[in-house]
């Protein structure tokens, strides 16, 4: 396979032509895409397997493993950037081990068959900007309530009173119920006399104080004067820091689903 073409396709290839060409696609740090039938032995903080099934591995030029089954849109298994490859046949098997030294661990993917072999010189400089709808961030604030402010606790979302429905409401550090109002874009002072009916609706059915709270990346000129003549506060929040909590919060879940599954089969 010349260095030189930008990408190679193998369709139906042998073990030792498809080994071929993943040694000298590892070492030339290109993208390789193995469609086939195979198995996944997994060791270090755990240990784990996975049983044959046609299947899709990815090796990306930083070094980061991934085997997708047909359906869903997690893998099933995977290591982070920063793998060394070692590629070799056995018989009639395909053997692929990514190395980690620190934490020292392996995956280890067998293919008895296998479907198509691509090596890929993939180019990618493109900017990639992360948004965040309201429903997210409202998810992000319920994941990390210190989004709001330290010592804030939610207890419902989506609470229903008279003037509509109150986005996230809870009690603060010091025992005082909070309404928080979220918009994603500029708020104008409708979302502000909105705020102030929930507030006013909460109000009237509670003994205690009620603060309100508008949640939004900032607010129109005029507006922190109304907010003042009603005794609400703002909160400056970005949306595209609610979208990095919710990947940070998808990360962690998706680490704890495999340390879990490797625990498990560990135990079996």
């Amino acid at each position: 396979m010349p260095s030189s073409k930008p990408f190679t396709v193998l369709l139906s290839p042998g073990v030792e032509e498809a080994a071929k060409i993943l040694k000298e696609a590892v070492s030339q740090r290109k993208t390789l895409l193995v469609i086939g039938n195979c198995w996944v032995h997994y060791y270090g903080r755990a240990s784990s397997k996975l049983e044959p099934g046609e299947r899709i591995l990815i090796i990306k030029e930083d070094g980061s493993l991934l085997v997708h089954r047909s359906v869903g849109y997690e893998p099933v298994n995977w290591q982070p950037p920063g793998c060394i490859f070692h590629v070799q046949v056995k018989g009639s098997v395909l053997e692929i081990r990514a190395v980690r030294r620190k934490p020292a661990e392996s995956v280890r993917v067998f293919f008895d068959r296998i479907h198509m072999v691509s090596a890929l010189s993939l180019v990618d400089s493109g900017k990639f900007s992360l948004y965040a709808s309201e429903e997210d961030m409202k998810k992000a604030i319920l994941l990390e309530p210190s989004l709001v402010e330290e010592g804030f606790k939610p207890m419902s979302y989506e609470k229903n009173v008279e003037p509509g429905f109150v986005d996230v409401y809870g009690v603060d550090r010091d025992g005082n119920f909070v309404v928080v109002e979220i918009k994603r874009k500029t708020a104008g002072s409708e979302a502000v006399l909105q705020l102030s009916k929930y507030v006013d609706a909460i109000k009237s059915k509670v003994n205690r104080k009620v603060r309100g709270i508008l949640v939004a990346p900032n607010i129109a000129k005029g507006v922190q004067r109304l907010l003042a003549t009603l005794g609400l506060d703002f909160k400056a929040l970005d949306p595209k820091k609610c979208a990095r909590t919710l990947k940070r919060s998808e990360t962690r879940k998706l680490e704890s689903f495999f340390m879990e599954e490797g625990s498990n089969d560990s135990e079996s």
